[in-house]
Order: structure tokens, then C-alpha cells, then sequence
């Protein structure tokens, strides 16, 4: 996939979450935690078993008492807690069924913050994306329940669009980070196509997670995954440029043939799907 140099222009909105979790947006979320000490990640690793706990009482009264039945001071009774504790880790009883979107979101800022300087920027927002969908897949039964509950419930439902709002908009703001303007020379659409690649990432990713929770979670999920987000790089790939200093203006990989081999040499630093890629195409030449 084509990965043009950057435009020297300063892009716009790339100083908040396209950086990570250091930006403004993200540093005023109550449940982010400092990552750097083992004693923060003993007290995050506990927030996080709280929040699942509270989570898991929720679910369970909503299926069996209905959403609007249910009471703050019942979950909180289910999960052997005080009602302050529910609003230490809530706002509301809606929030409450989700409760790992918060720290999914931190880490998806992670992977783009950690991006390798000749990853295509498409690549790296769904590897990043893949954070939400292994969040899900990790615990199928309750992802499944959960998705029954939103289709049901119109007040979680509105959560979950609110939550994936979030993911979009951070990976809206990378993408207008490594915007190649002299690939189109489209001057003030460059936003636009930031945010449909975003867009189309995300879609991507709630459509393969849709039919995997339909099904019932079965199935290779990941897989398909890598297949819609194959069909956004093969939309997408030229135009959102590389992008980033010191970045190598030599292909990921070059393949030629030699009778009826084929020969690939690749940089250390090349990312897999770059390689990959550059087999397929010449596999499919010959």
C-alpha cells in the first residue's frame, strides 16, 4: 500500500487523542489510570474487577427484573457494595453494563501512540480498533447478553453509540495527524477524509461485531475482522500517507520471481500486512 511522505502543513487536532491518552479529552476521564508504577496497576487492576463486578449484577437484574425495575441500590446490594461505591465507578445505571470502555479506549490510544515510524496509519488504527473487539471477545456469553440488552434497552443503546462515538473521534484526529495532501491535492476536504476512513474503520469493525454477537459469539471473529478492514486498506490506503518523521522511502518489501520462486525481501522494521500485501500482489502478477 502506497505510504506518501506527510504534508509539511501542521495538521489539525492531532495535539489531543491522536497522541494517546496525554491529550486534554482523554486526561479529564475520572477512570484513567497512571500506568506507570506496579502500585497503579494494582489499584487500576482493582477498579477494573469492581467495575466487572458491578457490571455483572446489572446485567443480571436487567435480564431478570427489566432495565427500568432496577435500581441503583439493588446493584449495588448484588454486588455487595455501598451505593457511593456504584458512583465511584458510574454515573448511571446505563454506564454501568459497560465496563471496560474506558480502559479499551486508553489502550487503543496506547497502540497509536506506539505506532512503528513506517506503519501505514491505516494499519495502525486497526490494530488499535482490535482492542474493542478483543474486549468483546474475551468474554463471548456476556458480550452476547449484553448486545440482547441494548437492542432492547433504548437508554443502553444510546450508551453504546456514545462510546463508539469516542473511538471514532480518536482515531478521526490520528488520521488528520498523517493526511498526505499531495496525494489527492484536495486542500480543505483533507478533514473529510480523515473522518471517513475513520468512519470506515470503525463500521468496519461494529459490522464484523454485530454478525459475530448474532451468531452467538461463534466463529473466528479476528479473522473476519482482518477481511473488512483488507477491503477499508484497499479504499483508504492512498491519500492517509506514513507520515512521520525519519520514515523510510523504501518499500515495506520488494518480491520478484526467479523461475518459480518468488523472492521477498523485507526491512526488520516492515509491518507484516505490508509484506504480505506485497506477496498477494505478486502472486496474483504471475
Amino acid at each position: 500500500m502506497s505510504q506518501p511522505a506527510k504534508s509539511a502543513r501542521a495538521p489539525r487536532g492531532a495535539a489531543t487523542e491522536s497522541r494517546g491518552v496525554k491529550g486534554p479529552k482523554l486526561a479529564k476521564d475520572p477512570h484513567e489510570s497512571a500506568p506507570e508504577s506496579a502500585g497503579s496497576r494494582r489499584a487500576a487492576a482493582q477498579r477494573l474487577t469492581m467495575r466487572r463486578k458491578l457490571a455483572a449484577a446489572a446485567m443480571e437484574l436487567f435480564a431478570r427484573k427489566g432495565y427500568e425495575a432496577t435500581t441503583v441500590d439493588e446493584i449495588a446490594a448484588a454486588a455487595g457494595v455501598a451505593r457511593r461505591t456504584f458512583f465511584r465507578h458510574f454515573r448511571s445505571k446505563e454506564e454501568a453494563i459497560f465496563p471496560d470502555h474506558d480502559d479499551t479506549l486508553v489502550r487503543a490510544a496506547g497502540v497509536l501512540d506506539a505506532a512503528p515510524p513506517h506503519e501505514n496509519p491505516l494499519d495502525t488504527v486497526c490494530r488499535g480498533i482490535k482492542e474493542v473487539m478483543r474486549m468483546y471477545a474475551a468474554s463471548p456469553a456476556v458480550s452476547v447478553e449484553r448486545y440482547r440488552l441494548t437492542r432492547e434497552v433504548p437508554a443502553l443503546r444510546e450508551r453504546e453509540i456514545a462510546s463508539v462515538a469516542r473511538y471514532e473521534r480518536l482515531f478521526t484526529r490520528y488520521l488528520l495527524g498523517h493526511f498526505d495532501e499531495g496525494a489527492h491535492h484536495v486542500g480543505d476536504d483533507d478533514p473529510l477524509l480523515a473522518e471517513v476512513a475513520a468512519s470506515a474503520v470503525v463500521t468496519a469493525h461494529n459490522h464484523v461485531l454485530r454478525r459475530w454477537l448474532r451468531s452467538g459469539g461463534e466463529g473466528d471473529v479476528e479473522a473476519q475482522l482482518d477481511h473488512a478492514f483488507a477491503i477499508v486498506r484497499e479504499t483508504f490506503g492512498t491519500g492517509i500517507g506514513a507520515g512521520r518523521a525519519g520514515a523510510a522511502d523504501t518499500p515495506a518489501a520488494t518480491v520478484r520471481t526467479e523461475d518459480e520462486v518468488l523472492v521477498a525481501v523485507a526491512r526488520t522494521d516492515a509491518p507484516l500486512g505490508d509484506v504480505m500485501r506485497a506477496i498477494e500482489k505478486a502472486l496474483k502478477k504471475n
